[in-house]
């Protein structure tokens, strides 16, 4: 039976035992509105582990446009629903001020500049908060695993290096993007789309499947500038997009073994994002 907790004190009653047996618990964090990409996530941490914890918490620290925060769906009734029906075992609900103080920062966390790219050069801040609000929830929780979409790869990627920089006893696994029956990206953000606007949003896949198709075929400056001019031409604003490494997340103008296309731009008032990996052919 799943177990709603909201104070600090009653997670830990909850879980010490699991802890102390040694046994697996996998962590699913998220901010609610839960879609089929989040129980996916829930589903591989089923498989893997004992026990599963599901977090419900919209990190105001990761948004940088207060309106934005204000708009994010909130549904928890409905995502508890949801995760009861997936067999979790508990969801938490923390408190903001059991979870840091106003001063709080992820102590001695250097990004190395994978905050100040792509995601990072258009959200100022928005990493730090994530970063923040995952390693006070590893704090909290102390999952032996933790499942991450890859939809928002440069978060992966940042907690990637957390978790090794901490030297953090977590695992990440990382889950591929699920898209629905058309190809869009699900995101909690698609609930503030209207049907046409879903159908226009499928620009964003279908230029990325492009960029996929014809990396290392055409010459890398070309590939991005016709791939932007697909999204240009259409209903959506173009905030990025970019070939990037890997690793490091910079842009490529030359060909790579592998990289990462990404991109975001506003359908009507609502910012989307997506990537796809690529390999040259």
């Amino acid at each position: 039976m799943t177990q709603k907790v909201a104070e600090i004190f009653e997670l830990h009653e909850r879980l010490h035992e699991v802890h102390a047996s040694r046994r697996n618990i996998g962590f699913v964090p998220t901010m609610g509105a839960l879609h089929q990409g989040h129980l996916e996530l829930v589903r591989h941490a089923k498989r893997a582990n004992d026990l599963v914890v599901v977090s419900i918490f919209v990190n105001e620290r990761q948004f940088n446009n207060p309106e934005d925060f204000d708009k994010y769906p909130r549904n928890p009734n409905q995502d508890l629903e949801l995760l009861s029906a997936e067999g979790v075992d508990i969801v938490y609900f923390p408190k903001v001020d059991e979870l840091f103080t106003q001063e709080f920062k992820a102590p001695g966390f250097h990004f190395n500049g994978l905050d100040t790219c792509l995601e990072g050069a258009s959200r100022p801040g928005h990493f730090q908060g994530v970063v923040d609000v995952v390693y006070a929830l590893f704090q909290h929780v102390d999952p032996t695993k933790a499942y991450f979409g890859m939809k928002d790869f440069q978060q992966v990627a940042i907690i990637r290096k957390m978790i090794a920089d901490f030297a953090l006893s977590v695992e990440l696994i990382e889950v591929p993007t699920i898209r629905s029956e058309q190809g869009l990206a699900l995101s909690s953000r698609n609930l503030r789309l209207n049907e046409a606007e879903k159908t226009e949003a499928l620009v964003l896949v279908n230029t990325l499947t492009f960029i996929e198709k014809n990396y290392g075929i055409l010459e890398t400056t070309e590939l991005l500038e016709r791939a932007r001019d697909q999204i240009r031409n259409s209903s959506l604003k173009l905030d990025y997009l970019e070939i990037v490494d890997k690793q490091s997340l910079k842009p490529l103008s030359t060909l790579q073994t592998e990289a990462v296309a990404c991109v975001a731009a506003y359908c009507g008032s609502v910012r989307l994002i997506d990537n796809m990996l690529l390999i040259a052919r």
